[in-house]
């Protein structure tokens, strides 16, 4: 139950169109749908802030468009991953709304942005764009303003430095790297913003699918650079969100209009 939901159910029971009984047994329900093959968890967003995703691969297309209506049918949000064209063209037939990322493998419910802080997402290379997109959109359906900077790896440098002012305003940067990974480091020297390492597996053999990048971020001298798994986009987006959603939330919360002496920032 998202609080969209909660509120209306508690105008509900104010106005005395829902019983007290009646309010209670709906909150105190288990808060998931079982199909026997998914657990739907409805509660999620009561959680998290956010609803459960969809992560496709290992499920039939059937399977998808059944759990896709499940949580449509509670919340006006859907976001799975790692989709095929397949996959698309049966969610957009129950589910006309829906659009598709190519690059990213991504369903979802496009959603204006409610955030005036903005979420930068680099890549070392262009091979590393499905990875990042993923990222985007899962940033972007989570209400967050994304702005792309593609193809600025160490290979030649002189394209991020070229890019510095972008870097700087961005409240949370997420760099997607494959080969060596070394761009996270780079840039987790150059900002004070939080820096999320995504490892690719793009690379020669020596790579080892992504490996070698992932020991390269994780082994980082630059402070503030935190690392997901490898080929994570959605992770690193997630992780991102919630982090400028925490910001924007302090924010307000220590927000004030009084001349001084409140002990807040002026």
């Amino acid at each position: 139950m998202d609080e969209d939901v909660l509120e209306r159910l508690l105008e509900d029971v104010k106005q005395g169109t829902v019983s007290v009984e009646d309010a209670k047994q709906i909150l105190d329900d288990t808060g998931y749908e079982n199909f026997g093959f998914a657990r739907i968890d409805h509660h999620r967003t009561r959680r998290k802030g956010f609803p459960e995703v969809i992560y496709c691969p290992g499920k039939t297309v059937s399977q998808i468009v059944k759990i896709a209506e499940s949580l449509l049918g509670e919340q006006d949000t859907l976001l799975a991953t790692r989709a095929d064209e397949d996959i698309y063209t049966a969610l957009k037939g129950s589910f006309p709304r829906l659009e598709y990322n190519r690059e990213g493998r991504v369903v979802y419910t496009p959603i204006d942005s409610s955030s005036d802080r903005s979420i930068l997402v680099i890549t070392a290379g262009t091979s590393d764009i499905p990875v990042a997109e993923e990222a985007v959109v899962t940033a972007q359906v989570m209400g967050c303003s994304v702005e792309r900077l593609y193809d600025v790896g160490v290979a030649g440098v002189h394209r991020l430095l070229d890019n510095k002012d972008k870097m700087d305003e961005a409240t949370v940067i997420i760099v997607v790297a494959g080969m060596e990974g070394a761009l996270a480091s780079v840039v987790g020297g150059l900002v004070g913003a939080p820096v999320i390492a995504v490892p690719t597996s793009v690379g020669y053999g020596a790579s080892f699918q992504g490996l070698s990048a992932l020991l390269t971020m994780l082994n980082s001298c630059a402070s503030g650079v935190t690392v997901v798994n490898i080929d994570n986009g959605f992770g690193a987006g997630y992780a991102a969100s919630q982090i400028v959603h925490l910001a924007e939330q302090r924010n307000e919360d220590h927000s004030c209009n009084c001349s001084g002496g409140c002990g807040h920032d002026e």
